[in-house]
């Protein structure tokens, strides 16, 4: 079948992970009930692992055959992925990030500050600056969402006249927020390096699930009468996939 004849033959019963052969690395395809989905779901996240989302009443077999249905398309998006530029895995002095949508570069700060790293506007103080800053740095930032999210949040619920229970700011590898059934909705800190429009549309996503616990047409019809621009906030998401690295 075209499954094995690009996946390779399927792995014994065990955890549900299909290994899958793309050049000279192996990409790990996870088979992921969710109760909540209402259809199969395919997706390569940056960080190169595949996933494939089994809906309430759905199977892994059923899951298989959407994966096969669809693996020209998985191939090309992992060529897509292969083909991007890698980003540095650690941050020195003059590399640029993200933040607030901007590019701003990574700098010593004066003569009389001893171990002060300035960005944007944004000054921190680090332990050494001549190691790997990222993690002070992602720390500083991440503070940073947790004070300005949660209200932008409840700004825009108020506005739209929805009651948030709770709000949290997690560090999310592979969404940018979600909603429970409880009324929490937790949201990605890396959002403070999105330009506005698209994190007040994340948030605005993640209140419309107090409406529409799901994706369906209606949910979306929701999104774009509080976010008619959500379109443009989704393309940019797209075309900057290594903020989620």
């Amino acid at each position: 079948m075209l499954f094995e004849r690009i996946f390779g033959p399927k792995p014994p019963p065990g955890p549900p992970v299909v290994l899958l052969p793309a050049g000279m690395q192996t990409l790990p395809l996870l088979l992921v009930h969710n109760p909540r989905a209402r259809r199969y779901l395919l997706r390569l996240h940056p960080d190169g692992t595949a996933r494939v989302t089994i809906p309430r009443g759905g199977s892994p077999a059923v899951a298989r055959q959407f994966v096969e249905r669809h693996a020209a398309w998985l191939e090309r998006q992992i060529q897509r992925l292969q083909a991007q530029p890698r980003k540095p895995a650690t941050w020195q002095m003059g590399t640029e990030i993200l933040l607030r949508g901007a590019a701003v570069r990574l700098e010593a700060g004066s003569p009389g500050e001893v171990k002060i790293v300035r960005f944007g506007g944004e000054s921190v103080r680090v332990p050494n600056l001549a190691t790997d800053l990222r993690p002070t740095i992602e720390s500083h930032l991440r503070q940073a969402a947790t004070r300005e999210l949660p209200p932008r949040v409840l700004e825009l619920a108020a506005r739209h006249g929805l009651t948030v229970n709770r709000i949290t700011v997690r560090n999310q590898k592979s969404r940018w927020g979600s909603c429970s059934r409880r009324g929490t909705i937790s949201l990605n800190w890396r959002l403070i390096q999105t330009p506005v429009f698209v994190s007040d549309y994340i948030c605005l996503h993640e209140l419309m699930h107090l409406r529409q616990m799901n994706h369906s047409p209606r949910f979306w019809r929701e999104v774009e009468r509080v976010c008619p621009e959500y379109r443009m906030a989704e393309r940019w998401l797209k075309e900057h996939p290594g903020l989620l690295r």
